[in-house]
């Protein structure tokens, strides 16, 4: 008999999306726009001197003064920052020459005249979420290595981009960041552009700003319409104890943190983590690198705490044991392992409570010992 033919291949299905939290809700993202919007229709050339207006004007949204220091300036990898900052100076804003200084930590106001009267009406919440989501931004891995144009167009392609529809290239997109658009498409920020249609790449799908609203649910007449709390209203609803850890984080003078940071840090919705294979692998290579790490863990935990007056954030934690370059991922699956081996624990989802676990608290670790003795102070 003649063999059989074989049967048809299976279609393999395309995998799910990957889970993912948006930084913006519709609303701040409107707010992300307006805050572009006004940069864009500032009185300046070149894409450092704007991309320095964004920041500064976030910072000083609400009251018309923002807070910069000389390493925010240096982050952000202008080309010409003397440049930039005689820039904005001829807009009547005033304060910034003191950044020209050696001095890399101490804030520096500036005065943005226009800004202090609300020309952009945000919240403290609002203002807040729309800087982080900048920052956010600016620091994501496909455009860390790309020009001032090409991370300037990042913002506004966010803003402006549906994370699962094509986007319209936005009128007042700067001409410097039209044209350094091909190195956001090579990098993997961007999916596809063609002529003025673009699609957010999937590692920053996450950022996009261009959601449609949700629909309000039918409202009683006579009921007032219930707003996201701000930072101030959300933590005098919660907990005396819980309040007094956030005022620990949010004063730590070790730490110094932003507003900004430890406001998005407590109210975000938590999402489960995921960790795909290359991952595990990862921790595979660590854990030969850095074998027995529990009970230095837990000494470090304790120190930190005892310094600081909190536990320390994943990435403080990581830096501190002097572990070396981790990916995110990789920082959080190790914390995991660490926590299911009794070394750690913490109160999850609530950020900043790491802290020595079971086993370290059985007294095999030595606790009381000086952070240096593991790696050194950790910075955020």
């Amino acid at each position: 008999m003649p063999p059989s033919s074989p049967g048809p291949c299976p279609v393999q299905a395309s995998p799910a999306p990957k889970p993912f939290a948006f930084l913006l809700t519709p609303r701040q993202g409107v707010a992300a726009r307006e805050l572009l919007a006004y940069v864009a229709s500032l009185p300046l050339t070149g894409a450092d001197a704007r991309l320095l207006a964004v920041v500064v004007s976030i910072r000083a949204a609400r009251g018309g003064v923002g807070n910069l220091t000389g390493q925010d300036l240096r982050s952000l990898r202008l080309a010409d920052p003397e440049g930039a900052l005689t820039a904005v100076a001829a807009l009547g804003w005033r304060g910034q020459e003191a950044l020209f200084g050696d001095d890399l930590v101490t804030p520096v106001g500036i005065t943005v005249p226009e800004l202090a009267g609300g020309r952009l009406p945000f919240g403290k919440a609002m203002r807040s979420r729309v800087s982080g989501w900048t920052s956010r931004s600016l620091s994501a891995k496909p455009v860390r290595k790309t020009s001032t144009a090409a991370r300037l167009a990042a913002l506004f392609l966010a803003a402006h981009g549906p994370a699962d529809d094509y986007g319209t290239l936005p009128a007042e997109l700067p001409p410097e960041s039209r044209a350094a658009l091909p190195e956001l498409l090579a990098k993997g920020f961007l999916r596809e552009q063609d002529g003025d249609r673009y699609l957010l790449g999937d590692a920053v799908r996450h950022l996009s700003g261009m959601r449609p609203l949700e629909e309000a649910p039918p409202r009683v007449a006579g009921t007032a319409v219930e707003e996201p709390p701000s930072w101030d209203e959300w933590k005098a609803g919660v907990s005396v104890a819980l309040r007094r850890h956030v005022e620990a984080v949010e004063n730590c003078p070790e730490c110094a943190p932003t507003t900004a940071r430890v406001s998005e840090a407590f109210m975000r919705t938590p999402v489960p983590a995921q960790f795909e294979e290359k991952v595990r692998q990862a921790y595979g290579v660590w854990e030969a690198k850095f074998p027995e790490q529990g009970p230095p863990a837990a000494r470090f935990a304790a120190a930190f705490r005892a310094s600081h007056g909190h536990g320390p954030s994943v990435k403080q934690f990581c830096q501190g044991m002097g572990w070396g370059k981790m990916s995110r991922d990789l920082r959080i699956f190790v914390i995991r392992r660490l926590i299911a081996d009794g070394w750690l624990t913490n109160t999850e989802p609530v950020p900043w409570t790491l802290r020595p676990g079971r086993n370290a608290q059985a007294g095999g670790t030595g606790a009381a010992v000086s952070v240096g003795a593991t790696g050194g102070r950790s910075t955020s």
